[in-house]
């Protein structure tokens, strides 16, 4: 069962998305939070696999809610709910280090696609988000003077597009350690911290093909 708690300070899209889960077998909705505030003490007192979140709230909106809960609860996954698109808005969620993020404008299936992903161990953008992102990317060429090998490339590619490593494994033929040995060598050259802000990077160097 996927516990999860919904949060946004308008009672009506609650009622909405308590009304599209509810009815999935796998999901359970322990908590519903109009503020930050009230996601961390839920979070205080329930089990809590993923949170579902707005980003405009009072006291403690969507983006401080998300580094609270990374760096308090990091066994938490943050699915960013959100009318916004601007690409400092997306921008703000990556550094955030959110797990996923989707538009309010689209469907039951995606958000129970994006839900399921996530709780799965896989990051999960929308196709708007990440085209968004990609308009306004450097080019490939452009990685600073990173010096990376073309199977690096690949796997940092497949990365930027979600994927993840058993999946990326299969697609390179590769054995899941030598996966792993490509993503540890990423990472050290690349300079960032873990998973989270090695997708972060391979989207903002243009490391997506979208489809």
């Amino acid at each position: 069962m996927i516990k999860i708690i919904i949060a946004d300070d308008h009672e009506i899209v609650l009622d909405g998305l308590e009304l599209v889960i509810k009815n999935d077998p796998n999901i359970e909705i322990v908590g519903r939070a109009l503020t930050g505030t009230d996601v961390i003490s839920i979070v205080n007192t329930k089990n809590v696999d993923i949170v579902v979140l707005d980003i405009n709230m009072p006291i403690m909106d969507g983006i401080e809610t998300t580094k609270f809960l990374k760096k308090n609860h990091p066994e938490i996954k943050i699915l960013i709910l959100s009318m916004h698109e601007e690409i400092s808005f997306i921008r703000s969620i990556f550094n955030a280090e959110a797990n996923g993020y989707i538009l309010k404008n689209k469907g039951k299936e995606e958000l129970l696609s994006a839900i399921y992903s996530i709780h799965n161990g896989k990051d999960y953008f929308s196709e708007e988000v990440t085209q968004s992102i990609y308009a306004t990317l450097k080019s490939k060429d452009v990685v600073g003077e990173i010096k990376l090998t073309e199977k690096e490339k690949q796997v940092l590619t497949y990365i930027g597009n979600g994927y993840t490593g058993p999946e990326i494994a299969d697609k390179l033929n590769i054995a899941k350690t030598t996966f792993e040995t490509h993503k540890r060598n990423l990472i050290e050259k690349t300079g960032v911290r873990n998973s989270n802000t090695l997708i972060k990077f391979a989207i903002e160097n243009g490391y997506y093909n979208p489809t």
